[in-house]
């Protein structure tokens, strides 16, 4: 492990003391060629689903933690299956308060070589971004935690509660091998008062420093399906009902509704927020998010951009067709995936009730085929906001700190199923208009990285101490 983190360093240094010598305070060097050295490795395991070798990455991540010292009984690795393992590894306080838990998952989604203009699984870079499948989503999040556990160890760090890593497998493909079967089968390690988690960004604007989010809520996907039958024929024969043609029109209907706008305690704080970062028409649309009833023509603009009318409504979309037997036949069948984005505290049979009355045609059957379950928000305690607002005010003095619920899916939720309030904060600032999370070429500003790394160990202190 030495001769790695030695290796790294003389390949490094240079440039990690290049993008940290912009940071308010500059990272120790030895500290920038861990981060490095581990954000390296666990881009370059292919930890997709296809792959299956997620437990090779976090033993990986268990040597780097038994070499900086860690007892062996403080770290466990286990899971459902062989191939997804999950690590979870303690550093232990002095237990006056109860533990605070970071959490990331370091399985990826799948990338092509065809589809890259590199290697999507060796951490690229140019001069001045990573690039790599992960190098957001989200093992920026699993290199900073691992780093900076040893990063405290090293300073001889007496936290007052136990920091918790947990570093899981299954969190892309939507599966239970990740938190869900840690929090079954392994309730002990996951315990806490707080846990930090992804789902919260740093928003840059040009190239400077906009807001930082916190995500305290997510939405909750739902899966439905449209189904059309016919007695189909031959395709020589053909009679203005067809199926294929019926769940075209069903489809358009949905594409054409919108759910009622509902705004939570969750996004009225942040669309306070976003009226203060804004200014003219865009910041008095955003207050006019607050008044009820809501003016049309406020709604009518910020729901035009699809960010922003996700937060506002319960989405639905056709994401999967399937329709006919052969191409020269009637078809009898035709059938659609429609993947919906509840707001918390939606009901999945009422939205089915919804669908139905959009479709509007009851020859057609339209099915709920299952989906997440509602999590309550995370409260906005004192805690987790001083540390988060104290630490980013000292980063990047005048950034607004503003709590969101993420229209996509985390962890986040199982977690505070589970009772643990859970909140996304990572301190990484992306580009809020090419964030590439899940596509070609994804990548992240070294900058961001490093200052990200900061962000994660300033807050972790706070917490703590």
């Amino acid at each position: 492990m030495n001769n790695r983190i030695f290796t790294a360093a003389a390949m490094t240094l240079g440039l990690c003391l290049t993008q940290a010598a912009s940071a308010q305070r500059i990272i120790p060097a030895d500290d920038q060629e861990l981060l490095h050295g581990i954000y390296k490795e666990l881009i370059e395991y292919k930890t997709t689903r296809e792959e299956e070798n997620n437990t090779i990455a976090v033993e990986g991540m268990a040597a780097w933690l038994q070499a900086a010292g860690f007892a062996a009984e403080d770290i466990f690795i286990g899971g459902a299956l062989p191939h997804k393992g999950n690590l979870v590894a303690r550093f232990r306080g002095t237990g006056a308060q109860q533990p605070i838990i970071l959490m990331a998952h370091i399985d990826v989604v799948a990338a092509q070589r065809d589809d890259w203009n590199m290697d999507p699984f060796t951490l690229n870079e140019d001069e001045d971004y990573f690039y790599g499948r992960g190098t957001i989503d989200d093992k920026a999040m699993a290199a900073i935690f691992t780093a900076n556990l040893i990063r405290l160890k090293r300073e001889g760090f007496q936290p007052n509660r136990d920091i918790v890593i947990a570093l899981t497998s299954d969190e892309e493909s939507g599966g239970s091998n990740g938190i869900g079967w840690l929090l079954e089968n392994q309730p002990g390690l996951i315990e806490g008062a707080l846990a930090i988690n992804e789902g919260g960004y740093g928003m840059l604007q040009d190239g400077e420093p906009l807001a930082l989010t916190i995500q305290v809520a997510e939405k909750i996907f739902a899966t439905f399906t449209v189904t059309a039958r016919n007695p189909g024929g031959h395709s020589s024969l053909p009679r203005p009902d067809n199926a294929i043609y019926d769940l075209a029109e069903a489809l358009l209907r949905i594409r054409d509704f919108k759910f009622p706008v509902e705004v939570n305690d969750v996004m009225r704080v942040s669309y306070e927020r976003q009226a203060l970062i804004n200014s003219g028409q865009r910041a008095a649309d955003f207050r006019a998010l607050l008044q009820d009833p809501i003016p049309q023509d406020a709604l009518d603009r910020l729901s035009s951009e699809a960010a922003i009318n996700a937060q506002l409504r319960t989405t639905a979309v056709a994401t999967l067709l399937e329709g006919g037997h052969a191409s020269n036949a009637l078809p009898q069948s035709a059938v659609a995936t429609v993947n919906v984005r509840m707001l918390p505290g939606s009901d999945p049979q009422q939205v089915l009730r919804t669908l139905i009355e959009v479709v509007n045609n009851p020859a057609l059957e339209v099915s709920y085929r299952g989906g997440g379950s509602m999590s309550e928000p995370s409260p906005l305690s004192e805690e987790i906001m001083a540390a988060v607002e104290s630490v980013t005010e000292a980063m990047w003095p005048g950034v607004t700190v503003m709590p969101t619920m993420s229209t996509g899916a985390t962890d986040g939720a199982r977690m505070r199923r589970a009772g643990i309030p859970t909140y996304g904060v990572s301190g990484l600032f992306v580009d809020r208009n090419d964030m590439r999370i899940h596509g070609q070429d994804e990548r992240l500003l070294k900058k961001s990285l490093y200052e990200g790394y900061d962000f994660l160990y300033r807050v972790t202190k706070k917490l703590s101490q």
